[in-house]
């Protein structure tokens, strides 16, 4: 079919004016430094170098290791799923400690309790429910500590000892209100117990247990590079005098007082990041 003159010039036209407007829209995000894909950014170090030994908490058996399969569905084969019991005994007290991490498009819908455990066959108790934690450390900052570029906040610093080297550095802990969505589930088949899930995210510096707050978080216009971890702790208690849920938090905030600063650690120096600083590992 032979196309018209005025049809073929009309199409020209509509292509150019396409591709100047493209052209235009890129070189006016650039210049209000708006980035709409994000470039990764990697951990500092290997989740699996966290310590065995976090305060009075002890690892307990090998890191649990995921297949291919496992690990396609989770989006990321950068975890760590690992058990702490109070001074290696799981009669005192025990947490499965779960870490993914992402970067880059952020685009992977977590893994959490509520979506998971109860196609494993548990029942899920309620709604998910936020429970705020109280974490010493994330509430004092230092005069000399860097802000935060997005929210306009000090970080709270923290100092990590290497167990080996016995080295000491600084770190920024995140900010944010420090809160974890909690779930409870019971299996039919133990009825006399409940498993509680919490989790919550780390985002370019900032945190929050909320899966649709941590995409906000995590693609922020003005980023260059993006990433977010999330940090899910899971328990099982027996019935008793005193709340599950109630165990779960007291237990909850000692182990992440004693965690955060070596996972931050872990974690891109975001402060480094916002000021042009390295990326890469």
């Amino acid at each position: 079919m032979r196309i018209l003159p005025s049809v073929r010039t009309a199409y020209v036209l509509v292509l150019a004016t396409l591709a100047v407007g493209g052209l235009a829209m890129r070189g006016a995000m650039s210049a209000l430094d708006v980035y709409l894909r994000k470039e990764p950014v990697a951990l500092r170090a290997d989740f699996g170098s966290i310590p065995a030994a976090l305060g009075r908490w002890k690892k307990v058996g090998e890191d649990q290791q995921m297949d291919s399969a496992m690990v396609e569905s989770l989006g990321t084969d950068k975890y760590l799923t690992r058990s702490y019991a109070i001074d290696g005994d799981p009669a005192k007290g025990m947490m499965l400690l779960h870490l993914a991490y992402y970067t880059g498009m952020i685009d992977t819908v977590p893994h959490i309790p509520e979506r998971c455990w109860g196609a494993g066959g548990l029942v899920q108790l309620g709604e998910p429910a936020q429970m705020p934690l109280a974490v010493e450390m994330l509430a004092s900052t230092r005069p000399d500590a860097p802000v935060n570029a997005a929210s306009g906040k000090p970080y709270p610093m923290a100092t990590v000892v290497d167990p080996v080297t016995q080295a000491s550095e600084d770190v920024a802990l995140p900010i944010g209100d420090f809160a974890m969505t909690l779930t409870t589930f019971q299996d039919p088949k133990a009825p006399r117990f409940q498993q509680l899930g919490g989790y919550l995210f780390i985002a370019n510096g900032r945190c929050t247990p909320s899966t649709i707050a941590v995409r906000s978080l995590a693609f922020d216009l003005t980023d260059r590079f993006a990433y977010f971890c999330k940090l899910q702790l899971s328990a099982r208690y027996p019935l008793g005098d005193t709340p599950p849920a109630r165990l779960f938090s007291e237990q909850a905030e000692d182990f992440l007082t004693q965690l955060l600063p070596h996972l931050m650690r872990r974690l891109p120096d975001w402060p480094s990041v916002e000021r042009g600083g390295p990326t890469r590992g």
